[in-house]
């Protein structure tokens, strides 16, 4: 499944170009700190245990990487990838405490790892800029054990008319705070279109199914502003 806006020439290349620096404390004034809960409901829903692995999609700079090395307070191997080489650089100086980190350039839709590698796959608003859904799904797919688990944490659709409005009307205030705080409002610009344009919570349960993945369901966090998708691979 192709995203038009994904697969304009170098768009989220170049989003996540000027964005990277200041990637963190975006992320901290657009959802108001709420994006770490949102992460850690995303950990307490994976429950890892140990000897479990995990490859983390579209990883940014590293904050579901921390959230699982802190958790699991033992030095397991997790592989951190990204397209974006400026942001895999910042996760690498803030993570530089971590030494069992393997963080790898590449897309979602074309992984270098060899199949049947992990017990976990996680993106976090990631999936939504990919440029073709289907690929990234069977590439997760492809890398998870037999009896692994796929999750995914993105923005999705409220079902709640109210809280809706109120979030549509603030929406358009992001790219006008990023333009203050990251100096650039063309990226959130980008962010607010591919939220609407993203598949709804059902959609993305249909396509998950199509790709392999077995048990599929959602949890909705803050009335639906975001959703964690989990499947597995049987």
């Amino acid at each position: 499944m192709q995203q038009y806006l994904q697969n304009k020439k170098g768009l989220v290349q170049n989003v996540f170009d000027q964005v990277y620096d200041r990637y963190d404390l975006m992320n901290d004034f657009m959802s108001l700190g709420i994006h770490r809960l949102w992460k850690k409901n995303l950990l307490n829903m994976m429950s890892p245990s140990n000897s479990q692995n995990l490859i983390d999609v579209a990883c940014g700079t590293g904050d579901i990487a921390k959230l699982f090395l802190n958790h699991m307070n033992k030095d397991f191997q997790v592989t951190c990838v990204d397209p974006n080489k400026k942001m895999i650089e910042k996760g690498k100086e803030k993570l530089n405490k971590f030494k069992n980190l393997n963080w790898i350039i590449s897309s979602a839709e074309k992984l270098p790892i060899n199949d049947n590698s992990f017990d976990f796959y996680t993106i976090s608003f990631g999936l939504r800029n990919t440029k073709n859904l289907n690929k990234a799904l069977k590439e997760a797919h492809r890398v998870l054990k037999p009896g692994g688990r796929y999750l995914c944490l993105e923005f999705s659709k409220i079902q709640n008319s109210s809280l809706n409005f109120v979030y549509k009307n603030y929406s358009k205030l992001i790219p006008s705070i990023g333009a203050l705080v990251v100096g650039e409002k063309e990226p959130y610009e980008y962010l607010i279109k591919s939220i609407n344009n993203f598949l709804n919570q059902d959609e993305l349960i249909d396509l998950m199914k199509k790709n392999g993945f077995k048990k599929c369901e959602y949890r909705n966090l803050s009335g639906g502003i975001v959703s964690i998708h989990s499947g597995w691979k049987i």
